[in-house]
């Protein structure tokens, strides 16, 4: 498979690779190109911007919860029949796992994917340092193309003169110039920027402005013309549909030409799109209708996740616990994927019917995953709110962020995996869990100190663990399979 290619990186995290990620998403798919966008790591948040760029759903990259061995073919499944893919890094370009060498950085990405890489240099307290410090990054990893530079929050045009002249000499060229004053303000709190399904039209605006930054200071033939430099990519094309058997895959979303649509708060990202129905609006009522999680207090997922479980035979239908009082019609396994319940602790207590609905959904032993916000949502109450009361637990926000990779084994048998089951995962959160008695664990984690996690009870699989089904689709599979009793 061939398709240009590029991947944005920077020396460090706050360089504004998120900026000029997205604002060269949004550009390309102003001129009328379908454009594939990725998110090196785990992070759920960004890859929602990139959505709304593009019109397509973005995707991640993690090597260290898939595999280096999966990255490229992930890549490819996301970016076929696309014009250009643009793949955001993560923290600077070599950072990686922690004490695992270049493992899930964007410098490894980029060498699986044989991209060239766009260098987004904050330069607003250099001038000719910039030149010592590009050059070090260049040669650092001989593997590693670095294709050319932005510059961001550049001063003046004084400042850009000295800029420019200093990399003239390291023969790396200059590819845009962002000024300081231009900078796009995008809200963040507690775990990141605001997801896109929060803030709605303002997300739209936002984009719109970092497509206008990238527009007037860049070089956009240039960077097309880098990104056309990449060589073929390696490996195979990653399908749901052979990973999980007897499906019809889901249909690709239309390319954009231009604008960027509305995510709408109903579904978390590409969902909507990807499936095209939302609960309750002509769904057949069938054996295998699984219930996925959605809106704004539910925007963490993964687009493979839904992919994998329509693959393996179910009827794949989002839902809002904001707005929903009811589980879609025909429901008989309920995923609750990761987000913010904090955030809307009160309206998702409020909403006493679905709540009921949900422990009846239990009480059947129906099977549910939940994954972080999910976990939460299953508990007895949030910080002193009532929740489901599915699981003898009290959740409450807390001042340390718990952040991380992890190894976990399955220690109990259940929906998602049989005990001995290794995964690997990341936990990302900042609340606590205060749990009683009744359930078994879910998981043991390996690291950064053993300890066992989440509960497995009835037909739940609770946990604050997120995971990447496509490492392990067999999760998907025995979850369907659990649905048809």
């Amino acid at each position: 498979m061939n398709v240009p290619r590029l991947v944005i990186a920077a020396p460090s995290s706050g360089s504004g690779k998120t900026t000029v990620a997205t604002g060269l998403m949004a550009a390309f798919a102003g001129r009328g190109l379908a454009v594939s966008a990725h998110k090196v790591g785990p992070d759920y948040i960004d890859p929602g911007y990139h959505t709304l760029a593009t019109g397509r759903p973005g995707r991640n990259l993690d090597a260290y919860m898939c595999g280096p061995e999966l990255v490229a073919p992930l890549f490819a499944h996301g970016a076929r029949g696309c014009d250009l893919a643009v793949v955001e890094g993560v923290m600077g370009l070599y950072d990686g796992a922690s004490g695992q060498g270049e493992l899930a950085s964007t410098a490894q990405v980029a060498k699986l994917l044989r991209a060239p890489v766009v260098l987004v240099v904050d330069a607003s307290s250099q001038s000719r340092s910039v030149a010592a410090l590009v050059h070090g990054f260049a040669s650092w990893d001989p593997q590693v193309r670095i294709g050319g530079v932005i510059l961001n929050k550049v001063g003046s045009q004084r400042h850009e003169v000295l800029l420019r002249e200093a990399l003239d000499e390291s023969g790396v060229p200059v590819l845009g110039v962002l000024r300081r004053a231009e900078q796009v303000a995008v809200p963040s709190r507690h775990l990141g920027l605001v997801p896109v399904a929060e803030r709605r039209g303002d997300a739209v605006g936002a984009v719109a402005a970092m497509a206008d930054r990238v527009r007037a200071g860049c070089d956009l033939d240039a960077v097309m013309a880098l990104a056309r430099s990449a060589p073929a990519v390696p490996g195979e094309v990653w399908d749901a549909s052979g990973t999980c058997g007897g499906a019809v895959p889901l249909p690709a979303p239309s390319h954009n030409r231009g604008s960027a649509p509305d995510p709408g708060p109903q579904a978390p990202d590409g969902l909507k799109d990807a499936l095209g129905r939302r609960a309750g609006q002509g769904v057949p009522e069938g054996p295998n209708v699984v219930a996925v999680a959605a809106g704004a207090a539910f925007t963490f997922s993964y687009a493979e996740h839904t992919e994998l479980l329509a693959a393996a035979g179910a009827e794949v239908v989002p839902f809002d616990p904001l707005r929903d009082e009811a589980l879609p019609e025909g429901t008989r396994g309920l995923v609750i994927g990761g987000g913010f319940p904090e955030v809307y602790a009160s309206e998702l207590s409020a909403n006493a019917a679905l709540r009921k609905a949900v422990v009846g959904l239990v009480e059947s032993g129906a099977p549910v995953a939940a994954e972080c916000a999910g976990l939460l949502y299953l508990a007895r109450s949030l910080d002193g709110l009532p929740m489901c009361g599915v699981l003898d637990a009290e959740g409450r926000m807390s001042e340390r962020l718990t952040l991380g990779y992890r190894e976990a084994v399955a220690v109990s048998d259940s929906v998602l995996a049989a005990p001995g089951t290794r995964v690997r995962g990341h936990e990302f959160h900042r609340t606590v869990l205060e749990p009683g008695a009744g359930a078994d664990p879910a998981w043991g984690l390996h690291q950064p100190e053993r300890r066992v996690e989440g509960f497995v009870q009835q037909g739940v699989h609770a946990s604050y663990l997120h995971t990447h089904w496509a490492s392990a689709p067999g999760m998907a599979r025995r979850f369907v399979e659990r649905c048809k009793g």
